[in-house]
């Protein structure tokens, strides 16, 4: 597997929480990467369900008018499968 490239850059952060961040020898750069991963993961599962809410709306509109394709399947007694 590559190697991931990494890029510096400049953060302004709080001076006490910095301090007490190296008194504890936490690594700031890894806790900044995980916290931006996480921003950046959480941005774009919104960016998506916002592009797609059109279809989520047409497919609720579809099912309330035609009941759900697979209801019998799913309200027969193996039906509790398909809750997993």
């Amino acid at each position: 597997m590559g190697a991931i490239a990494k890029r510096k850059t400049s953060l302004t952060l709080d001076a006490e929480a910095l301090d007490h961040a190296k008194e504890l020898g936490i690594n700031v750069s890894a806790v900044a990467e995980t916290a931006l991963q996480q921003a950046v993961s959480e941005a774009r599962q919104k960016q998506w369900l916002e592009d797609n809410a059109d279809a989520f709306q047409a497919q609720s509109e579809w099912h309330e008018a035609n009941g759900h394709p697979l209801a019998d399947i799913m309200t027969s007694p193996a039906g509790a499968t398909w809750k997993r």
